[in-house]
């Protein structure tokens, strides 16, 4: 973002997985209540992105990982706010919670599953390796997968991927496909001047993010 300065990342090569004790147990709180059914992967995303802006900035990977999941957790009842604050629940849990969890014994099979992120669109795509699009200009209130850097640049498609789950549905509840492409940008139509040349950016974006440019 405009002012944050250069990301700077560690090198992959000595990226240790985990950098602090507490963070492999905020992913095995999201593992462990995925199987509850109670939300999906894209209500959890909208779920860390509903934090104030400051704070999302502020926290770092796995502290916003723990802050959507616990508005998950309060939003959906398992837990309530004050059992939260304490740090411990008020009683048992009911048994059609119990039911779901997962043994020890089944974390590694269900982690090597994963779920599928295909669905069937309803119409074919309308759009062709070649093709210029432009980005639609909008500004959703809820969950959206459209980096804002893109928002109302124009690009070319580069392929189709297939039909996926479109994520901006699918964080309301709703399982739709819609067809995904990659969309090749020239750097210096996302960057203007200050862009490398000859250098570009390809995005993977969603059909209804789209709209044709001759």
């Amino acid at each position: 973002m405009d002012g944050l300065g250069p990301i700077d990342p560690e090198p992959e090569a000595e990226e240790p997985i985990f950098h602090a004790d507490w963070e492999k147990r905020v992913l095995a709180f999201t593992v462990a209540t995925g199987p509850l059914g109670l939300w999906n992967i894209d209500m959890s995303r909208h779920a860390r992105e509903s934090q104030h802006p400051a704070d999302y900035l502020r926290n770092s990977y796995y502290e916003n990982w723990m802050a959507g999941l616990e508005r998950l957790l309060v939003q959906t009842g398992v837990v309530t706010p004050e059992e939260l604050a304490a740090g411990h629940s008020a009683g048992p849990a009911p048994d059609s919670l119990t039911a779901k969890r997962l043994t020890p014994e089944q974390v590694t099979p269900v982690l090597r599953k994963g779920g599928p992120a295909d669905a069937p669109a309803d119409a074919a795509p309308k759009f062709r390796a070649g093709d210029g699009v432009r980005v639609r200009l909008r500004h959703p209130s809820g969950h959206t997968r459209a980096p804002g850097y893109v928002l109302g640049r124009i690009g070319a498609i580069d392929r189709y991927h297939g039909d996926h789950i479109f994520p901006d549905r699918h964080a309301m509840g709703e399982k739709i496909g819609a067809p995904l492409y990659s969309v090749r940008f020239e750097a210096a139509a996302l960057w203007g001047d200050d862009a490398v040349g000859r250098s570009a950016v390809y995005v993977d974006l969603w059909e209804p993010y789209l709209e044709s440019v001759q």
